[in-house]
């Protein structure tokens, strides 16, 4: 059974991001989920939210798997029994740092190997972090993001 894992934030999961995942679900047997809890990057979700809102938006894959983790991603990697790690590339400028963080993935682990997927043209420019500023500043984010973390974006920022 081929397996991947898709990490990152998720803060929160945009359409872009269930662009890849659908994409990577037709490619692999099993598609992992790998929501960092990123305690430093002081996330604007908690990690169980951002695990029930990836939850809700991908609930119409069945061969997908939702998990947080806390630990060195290699490790999290052989913990799921998974042969990849699946990165998205939005753009050339994020290249560089996946090309870095890839390299020393390989340097962990030979045995986990890195893979790239763009999004669709449409959301090659969407960013968790665009989408939470705009929403902050009350902007419709509806284009980027489905209904349930337009939602819970609005209520998060109806809070502050």
């Amino acid at each position: 059974m081929k397996t991947i894992v898709y990490p990152g934030t998720f803060d929160p999961i945009t359409k872009g991001h269930i662009d890849l995942v659908q994409r990577a679900s037709s490619l692999f047997d099993k598609v992992v989920i790998a929501i960092a809890s990123s305690d430093r990057k002081n996330p604007l979700f908690s990690l169980a939210d951002r695990i029930k809102l990836a939850e809700e938006c991908l609930e119409h894959l069945p061969n997908i798997e939702i998990k947080g983790f806390d630990y060195l991603l290699v490790d999290f990697v052989k913990d799921n029994n998974a042969q990849a790690i699946m990165r998205g590339l939005r753009a050339v400028s994020d290249f560089e740092y996946e090309f870095q963080l890839a390299n020393m993935n390989r340097a962990l682990n030979p045995e986990v190997e890195s893979l790239f997927l763009t999004p669709a043209e449409k959301f090659s420019y969407v960013s968790s972090s665009l989408v939470s500023e705009i929403a902050s500043l009350n902007g419709d984010v509806s284009k980027f993001v489905t209904p349930n973390v337009e939602n819970a974006l609005k209520e998060k920022f109806s809070n502050n």
